[in-house]
């Protein structure tokens, strides 16, 4: 890739940065994210997917990585927001994200999170299940407000990709079956609501995919509730939302497809789908987040301990692992990471990447094939911008790596690394009787 490349002093490059220098002026485990290559990718989506279709809406899924300065940047775009919890709305609305171009997904949203949606006016409320739409309306009709209700269905395929991160198959947490009678019900009900605003219908079938087949099975399923609901109450879904999914480059296993390799199949199944059925073309809405922001950023560690056991194997342990980068735990996702100060050197030697947290599991790459190394060896994980800082914790009492944005030649901190002091200040000490 055009922002990853060796320089005269043999250190590696990200999005034309020394990352040496970056370890030396931040310090270690460090995030590292490209405003630059977030942007590309942005633009990507708008010529292959907005500008083509000018009703089409791309909102940015939040949960891959979030910040206040991520909120400014998606709304710089003209990108909607999307986001599943009261902290994600709440550090969108702190940015000043226009509120408007919010969706609110979640299959377990409590009462207090949709009271902050809809008395902020939120643009779109996902609904997971028919008890939480009744939950919605009243609450809409206590602080007087329409809310625009999109319903989270399950369309019953599977795709391929570890169970963890599958979300389209029956057995599912999110999502309402797509059972005529029970759907009916439901449209109905919202329908005849002066509070409520059908607006159509959202599903999501998995994460990082490599196939756009999936796409296409799920939306004939759900054009054929679409016209139903046209058939029944004579209305038109005014948009259908196809969630995200698309993916990204870990390792050799899998290639990154082009983004019209995704929303070109989505778009033509939709288009035939509703010549067959005689059917208005709905708004169609992607919601991508690895796909933006997962080749975006590393993480750079600092080598300690070298151990090796003899016919075995042999480690190297990093100042960091699961609790900054819980995913090859988690689903066993794979790396591809380089030794960033000897990144000219022959990888000549065979090592598994260890974190130095306290479990067996704590291993970052296994077999990764690299220079020989010691101590003080700065170590670079490629594609950590996706669900590495969301989902880092305090394991081991560990204090977050900072976040550094890197735009043109310039680096900015942009989140502080945590302290133990830090760490320390939800506590509080009672007196032992």
């Amino acid at each position: 890739m055009k922002d990853h490349r060796k320089n005269p002093n043999g250190h590696y490059h990200f999005s034309g940065h020394d990352t040496t220098v970056l370890a030396k002026k931040y310090g270690t485990p460090l995030y590292v994210m490209s405003e630059d290559l977030i942007r590309e990718r942005m633009d990507i989506i708008h010529e292959a997917f907005l500008k083509p279709y000018p009703k089409n809406k791309a909102a940015y899924a939040s949960k891959a990585y979030l910040s206040m300065h991520m909120c400014r940047i998606v709304e710089n775009k003209g990108f909607h927001l999307d986001v599943v919890s009261g902290g994600e709305l709440y550090t969108a609305m702190q940015a000043d994200f226009p509120v408007e171009k919010i969706i609110f997904h979640g299959n377990n949203k409590s009462i207090d999170e949709i009271v902050m949606a809809v008395s902020a006016g939120v643009g779109t409320i996902v609904a997971d299940y028919e008890e939480e739409i009744d939950i919605i309306e009243e609450k809409a009709k206590e602080l007087d407000k329409v809310v625009n209700v999109i319903l989270r269905v399950v369309p019953e395929v599977e795709g391929k990709t570890h169970k963890h991160i599958m979300t389209g198959q029956k057995d599912s947490k999110f999502g309402l079956p797509i059972e005529n009678k029970a759907m009916l019900r439901i449209i109905g009900k919202i329908h005849s609501s002066s509070a409520l605003a059908f607006k159509g219908f959202h599903f999501h079938i998995g994460s990082n995919l490599y196939e756009n087949e999936i796409y296409r099975r799920a939306i004939e399923r759900v054009m054929h509730l679409i016209k139903l609901i046209k058939e029944h109450f004579s209305i038109d879904t005014e948009e259908l939302n196809v969630g995200g999914g698309f993916g990204i480059v870990y390792d050799d296993e899998n290639q990154r497809k082009p983004i019209s390799f995704y929303v070109d199949a989505i778009m033509d199944e939709i288009q035939q789908q509703c010549r067959a059925h005689a059917l208005k073309i709905p708004s169609v809405i992607i919601e991508p987040g690895r796909w933006i922001v997962g080749e975006a950023g590393i993480t750079i560690y600092e080598i300690g301990a070298i151990k090796e056991i003899p016919g075995v194997r042999k480690y190297i342990s990093v100042n960091g692992g699961i609790a900054d980068n819980i995913r090859p735990a988690l689903y066993n996702a794979k790396y591809d990471a380089v030794i960033a100060n000897k990144n000219d050197q022959e990888k000549i030697a065979t090592f598994s990447v260890a974190g130095k947290c306290c479990e067996s599991g704590d291993i970052l790459i296994h077999d990764l094939k690299a220079p020989e190394v010691e101590r003080g060896d700065l170590l670079v994980v490629k594609s950590t911008g996706a669900y590495n800082e969301s989902m880092a914790s305090n394991y081991n009492r560990l204090p977050r790596p900072a976040v550094v944005f890197l735009k043109g030649n310039a680096s900015k901190l942009m989140a502080k690394r945590e302290t133990y002091e830090s760490i320390l200040q939800r506590e509080r000490l009672a007196e032992l009787s």
